[in-house]
């Protein structure tokens, strides 16, 4: 049957916005293991209902849940997942114990994160934190690790403070008086706000140690044997976050379908302009979404260890790989 002008226009708008061509006949099914639950922040792997942006790659998406880094390298490393999207401090941790992993792409090579008081408190420098009790989204996630960092930084041990797990909603306990200081994240601090937290001192963790926040990180045994597959993911994942760049109100409204805490579009859309900010970098607008500073990496793993998070050496250009992002060039 041939088809109308009207038609054949109607039925090229209904094709996923990833794109025009074919879908491969065969998906090959990817597990990422979130530090998260499904929240706007990831949005870009959220809204495959909607857009098909992995489809368009021959990808099948699936997602996996955590409770920060470490339990997205956790998942990967008992099978669970194939990719974690993890931060910096639980790679080289998992790295100086001997695990063999491997990073492919810089989600967010801003750092993020921040600890945050309120005024009345006078927290004003890491220093002062000596004997306070500071809320963290788990033990092993991101915003303990980089707490670490401004603690060793003021020659403080993790023993001259009281860490108190509040999940990712800790600015209720901040208020309520259970801790006396939180570390949260740029995208925690602005929900935070917006729930009334009031006049807040805010130490800024990338003042100090301005590394990437986020990585996707394979186990080196999916790394060599799934590098196609790998890097039909890569892509579908950067057409993703390059769609949220140039569209965040419809991310915004899309987030309010898909993300456990999407409810008010207003607040989507500030937390994804704040991760739209944070994917971005000097290195990114010249090489592309994802790229990854090696010599900043390798600072951050050098940092870990004179501050004794981690004890091994961590050479990142053994454990990094650009061959796989998109627009590389295939060996």
């Amino acid at each position: 049957m041939k088809l109308s002008r009207r038609h054949l226009i109607a039925a090229m708008a209904a094709l996923p916005a990833a794109g025009w061509a074919q879908q491969p006949a065969r998906l090959d099914k990817v597990t990422v293991a979130g530090w998260s639950k499904p929240i706007v922040e990831a949005t870009p792997l959220l809204v495959e209902e909607d857009k098909g942006f992995y489809k368009a790659q021959g990808i099948d998406l699936a997602y996996v849940p955590g409770a920060g880094g470490g339990d997205a390298i956790r998942n990967i490393l008992s099978g669970q997942a194939d990719v974690a999207f993890t931060d910096p401090g639980s790679l080289f941790a998992a790295l100086d114990k001997g695990e063999k992993l491997r990073a492919i792409y810089d989600i967010y090579p801003q750092n993020v994160f921040n600890v945050v008081s309120l005024k009345k408190s006078n927290i004003t420098k890491p220093v002062d934190l000596k004997g306070k009790r500071i809320g963290v989204y788990s033990l092993s996630s991101g915003t303990r690790q980089n707490l670490l960092v401004l603690l060793h930084q003021a020659g403080l041990k993790e023993s001259d403070v009281t860490i108190v797990v509040t999940g990712l909603l800790n600015f209720a306990p901040l208020l309520q008086g259970q801790v006396d200081a939180t570390a949260a994240t740029d995208t925690g601090l602005l929900v935070g706000r917006r729930r009334g937290v009031g006049d807040v001192n805010v130490m800024e963790v990338g003042r100090s140690l301005n590394v990437s926040s986020d990585l996707f990180v394979v186990r080196e045994e999916v790394f060599q044997q799934k590098k196609a597959v790998l890097r039909r993911f890569l892509h579908a994942y950067r057409d993703a976050a390059a769609w949220m760049i140039a569209r965040p109100d419809e991310a915004a409204q899309l987030a309010a379908k898909r993300a456990i805490d999407g409810s008010d579009p207003a607040v989507n859309l500030e937390i994804i302009r704040a991760r739209n900010a944070s994917s971005v970098s000097e290195l990114t607008r010249r090489q592309g979404l994802g790229a990854m500073d090696v010599a900043s990496l390798q600072q951050a793993a050098d940092a870990y260890r004179q501050l004794g998070l981690i004890q091994n050496p961590i050479k990142v250009a053994d454990v990094v790989s650009q061959d796989l992002l998109p627009g590389r060039a295939q060996p």
